[in-house]
């Protein structure tokens, strides 16, 4: 009798370990994602890394912020190494300023120097942790420049995590945090310091994952900022992405000419939109964030329901990014408790 006594009582003291442990795992589970939302809602005055005074700026190899640079430290102290980017607007360069890597953008045509212009002011008046990081500008040259960041653009993220050194990183996890950064750049943009902001240069999913930059640490910010024009401004008026007739499945239905009856498209013709278009493209990014990656499946499962709804024709019933973002946000979350592993998220289907 005595030793099946001391059998229990030895019993006892390891099932409470295993109940602390069990505990102190959704405690650590539960600060970090608290710490992501408030990444997500955070003050748009922090950088990503770390406070800096307006006007100012820290890129991520800095220990103390710096005053942007104006014309006579981007005419002198900073470098030109090569181009790597080129498009209607902009040429990219990747260039040096006191050996720090940053991308130096140039305007590529004077056609489009009311889109660069645009661009530049969007980029000073939405600095913030969704937002690449203003080095410097010179107006009078039509000069920018930025923080560098060597994995590129979104488009490139299956190929960096092919890389042998980034493959421990291609998970259900780190595909869906890229998918939650992606809807936080809505989110912020839909309410931004500067009023609600569509992203008109998303007219094809190519185009779409080319306005985003991948962080070394797997983060997303949006990089090109060229084309964002505000609903409500004047009071009450939507907007247009463009001057030409846009077509294809990607877009969203209001953003297509509403006349087949063979009518010609005429750009003053073409009714307005708001920010919900940008809502219908969230399910389609999130399928390629997401990948063939394992665990991926059971992602699309949990996200089937709110998927659906970002799909539905009238721009009205569509959920605001605030709304998709909190569904994303949960669904994370339950992922992580009920399968922490990498390999073991098929068990809640």
């Amino acid at each position: 009798m005595g030793r099946s006594n001391s059998t229990t009582s030895r019993g006892v003291p390891v099932v409470l370990v295993c109940l602390g442990a069990l505990l102190l795992g959704n405690v650590v589970i539960y600060l970090y994602l608290d710490s992501l939302q408030q990444s997500g809602d955070g003050d748009p005055h922090l950088t990503p890394h770390g406070a800096c005074p307006p006007r100012h700026f820290r890129m991520a190899n800095m220990r103390n912020c710096s005053p942007w640079l104006e014309c006579p430290q981007v005419r002198t102290e900073v470098r030109k190494l090569k181009m790597i980017g080129q498009g209607a607007v902009k040429q990219v360069f990747l260039s040096e300023w006191k050996g720090h890597k940053v991308a130096l953008s140039k305007l590529s045509s004077p056609e489009y120097q009311e889109d660069f212009l645009h661009g530049l002011s969007m980029l000073q008046a939405l600095q913030g942790p969704h937002v690449v990081v203003l080095v410097g500008l010179c107006s009078e040259d039509h000069t920018l420049v930025t923080e560098y960041h060597p994995l590129g653009s979104l488009l490139n993220l299956d190929a960096v995590l092919a890389q042998e050194r980034h493959r421990v990183r291609d998970t259900w996890q780190t595909r869906l945090r890229l998918a939650l950064d992606y809807i936080s750049i809505l989110h912020y943009l839909h309410t931004s310091p500067t009023g609600t902001r569509v992203m008109c240069d998303s007219n094809d999913l190519v185009k779409t994952l080319s306005q985003f930059l991948l962080t070394s640490d797997f983060h997303l910010v949006v990089n090109d900022l060229d084309a964002l024009p505000e609903v409500g401004a004047p009071a009450g008026s939507l907007v247009r992405c463009g001057h030409r007739e846009l077509t294809g499945e990607f877009v969203a239905p209001e953003q297509l000419w509403p006349h087949s009856d063979g009518q010609p498209f005429v750009d003053e013709l073409m009714p307005g939109y708001d920010e919900k278009t940008d809502i219908w493209k969230i399910p389609d990014v999130t399928r390629f964030l997401m990948g063939r990656v394992a665990g991926g499946d059971v992602v699309h499962f949990h996200l089937f329901q709110i998927n659906g709804e970002c799909k539905r024709r009238d721009p009205h019933l569509r959920p605001s990014a605030t709304d998709v973002l909190s569904v994303y946000r949960s669904v994370y979350a339950t992922m992580m408790r009920d399968s922490p592993g990498p390999g073991g998220s098929r068990d809640m289907l």
